[in-house]
C-alpha cells in the first residue's frame, strides 16, 4: 500500500484536526434546557423541567387538568402540550443540525477513470479534498453557533409568548364565565318581573307602559345573555387550542377571577430592564454579531470561493506510473465578488436599523405597558372600592323601604336593573387588569408584547 507523500498528509492531518476541534455534537434533549433557562431567568415564571414529548407530559397534564385549571396550571398545560410551541422547539433542532453539520468535513471526492487505446491503457485516479472548506471551517462554526444561539433565543421567546397569550386567554375565559353567569341570574329575575307585570295588568292594576317596560326589560335580557354565552364558548375555546386539548369541556375554570392585589407593583427603572432583558433585543445583537462574521467572510472570500486540492496516481498505457498534485483555482475575471460583498453590508446596515428600531419600540411599550396597568389597576379598585359598594348600599336601602311598604316591588327590581351595568363593568375592570399585568411583564422580557 502506497503512502501518501509528506505534503498531502499534512493537508489531510490539518483537516483532522480542524474537524476534531471544530465538531460539535447533539445535545441530549434538543436544547430544552438552554431554552428553559433562559425563558426562567427572564421571566421569573415556573418554566416545565420535562421537555414536550417527553412520556410522562400526559400523566402531568391529566394531572393538572383533574381539579379546577388555575392561570398557572394553564401556562403550563400549554407549554407542554401546546402543538404550536413544539413545532418552534422543531426550528430549534434544524438549527442544532447546522451547527453540528458546520463542524464536519466534507467528503473527499475520488474519482477513476480507465482509457483503452491502441497503445494499450490508461488509468487515472484522482483523491480531491476541499481546500477552502477547511480554511473557512473556524469562521463557519462561528458563524452557526450564533445561528444557534439566535435560534435558542427565538425557542425562548416562544416559550414566553405562548405563557403570556395562555394567561390573558385564561382571565379572559374565567370572566366571560363569571359573566354569563352574572347574566343568567338577570336574566332569572327579569322573567320572573315580567311575569309578575303580565299577571298585574290582566288583573287591571298595572298600566300598558308599565307592563311594556318590563317586557322590554326581559327581552334585553335575554339578548344579553345570548352574547355573554357566546363570548365565554369564544373565549373558553380560544384556551382550548392554546393549551392542545381537542374538547373544550376536558377542563374546568374557577368561578371568579382572582382578587386585586392589595397595592400596585412598583417598577424601578422599567426601560433599563426592558433594554437588558427583552429577547428581541437580545435576538437583534446575535443577528448584528452574525452579520460581521459573514461581512467579514465575504470579504475574504470575494476573490476565491474554489479552491480544490487533488492527489494524482496514475497509469500510461506503457505501464508507467505517475504521482503528482493538482490544484482547481476559480479566477476572478470577471466577476470580482463587489456585488457579494455590497450585498452583505446592505444586510449588515439593514440589521443595524432593525435593532436600533426595536430598541426604540422597546422602551415605547414598556412606557405605555406600566401606563395601562396603574390605570387598569386603579379603575378595577375604583369599582370594587367605590362604584360596586355604593350600588350594594342603594340597594340595600331599596330593601328597607320595600319591607316597610314604602315602595312596590317593580320599583325595588327597576333598582336591580341599574346594577346589572356597574356588575358587568366591574367585571370587565377586574379582567382588564389582569391582562395588563400580563402585557407589563411581556414587555419587560420580551419578546414584542401580544396586541388584543
Amino acid at each position: 500500500m502506497r503512502r501518501l507523500s509528506t505534503p498531502l498528509r499534512r493537508i489531510a492531518l490539518a483537516a483532522i484536526c480542524a474537524g476534531a476541534a471544530g465538531c460539535a455534537s447533539f445535545s441530549p434533549d434538543g436544547g430544552y434546557a438552554d431554552v428553559r433557562q433562559l425563558a426562567q431567568q427572564r421571566s421569573g415564571a415556573t418554566i416545565p423541567a420535562t421537555a414536550p414529548g417527553a412520556a410522562s407530559v400526559e400523566r402531568q397534564v391529566a394531572a393538572l387538568l383533574a381539579k379546577p385549571l388555575s392561570a398557572d396550571d394553564a401556562v403550563t398545560i400549554a407549554l407542554l402540550n401546546n402543538r404550536g410551541l413544539q413545532a418552534a422547539y422543531a426550528e430549534l433542532g434544524i438549527a442544532e443540525a447546522d451547527l453540528v453539520q458546520a463542524g464536519r468535513i466534507a467528503n473527499p471526492v475520488l474519482s477513476f477513470s480507465r482509457l483503452k487505446s491502441h497503445g494499450g491503457v490508461e488509468i487515472e485516479r484522482k483523491l480531491m479534498l476541499p481546500v477552502i472548506g477547511l480554511l473557512t471551517m473556524p469562521v463557519t462554526m462561528r458563524l452557526e453557533r450564533r445561528r444557534y444561539e439566535q435560534a435558542q433565543l427565538r425557542a425562548a421567546g416562544d416559550v414566553l409568548r405562548t405563557a403570556d397569550t395562555t394567561r390573558r386567554a385564561w382571565y379572559g375565559a374565567v370572566a366571560a364565565q363569571q359573566s354569563a353567569e352574572y347574566m343568567e341570574q338577570v336574566k332569572n329575575a327579569a322573567e320572573a318581573s315580567a311575569e309578575l307585570a303580565r299577571r298585574m295588568a290582566v288583573a287591571g292594576n298595572w298600566s300598558k307602559l308599565q307592563h311594556a317596560r318590563e317586557q322590554a326589560f326581559y327581552a334585553d335580557a335575554v339578548a344579553q345573555l345570548a352574547r355573554a354565552r357566546q363570548t365565554r364558548t369564544f373565549e373558553r375555546e380560544k384556551l382550548t387550542r392554546l393549551l392542545g386539548l381537542s374538547s373544550a369541556g376536558a377542563f374546568t375554570l374557577p368561578d371568579r377571577l382572582p382578587d386585586l392585589p392589595a397595592a400596585p407593583r412598583e417598577v424601578i427603572d422599567a426601560e433599563t430592564q426592558a433594554m437588558n432583558n427583552r429577547l428581541d433585543l437580545l435576538m437583534a445583537q446575535k443577528e448584528l454579531a452574525g452579520l460581521a462574521s459573514s461581512l467579514g467572510l465575504t470579504r475574504a472570500t470575494r476573490f476565491v470561493n474554489l479552491l480544490d486540492l487533488s492527489y494524482l496516481r496514475n497509469t500510461s498505457a506503457a505501464g508507467e506510473r505517475a504521482t503528482g498534485y493538482e490544484i482547481e483555482l476559480q479566477i476572478p475575471l470577471f466577476d470580482w465578488g463587489g456585488t457579494k460583498v455590497a450585498r452583505a453590508e446592505a444586510l449588515y446596515m439593514q440589521a443595524v436599523h432593525r435593532a436600533a428600531g426595536a430598541a426604540i419600540d422597546a422602551r415605547s411599550q414598556v412606557r405605555e405597558s406600566y401606563g395601562a396597568y396603574r390605570t387598569a389597576y386603579d379603575l378595577a379598585r375604583h369599582y370594587r372600592d367605590e362604584v360596586v359598594p355604593l350600588k350594594k348600599r342603594i340597594a340595600d336601602e331599596q330593601l328597607l323601604r320595600y319591607n316597610g311598604m314604602l315602595i312596590s316591588v317593580f320599583e325595588l327590581l327597576a333598582d336591580a336593573r341599574e346594577q346589572v351595568v356597574s356588575v358587568n363593568a366591574a367585571i370587565e375592570a377586574q379582567r382588564d387588569y389582569w391582562i395588563a399585568d400580563a402585557a407589563l411583564q411581556a414587555a419587560l422580557t420580551g419578546p414584542a408584547p401580544v396586541q388584543q
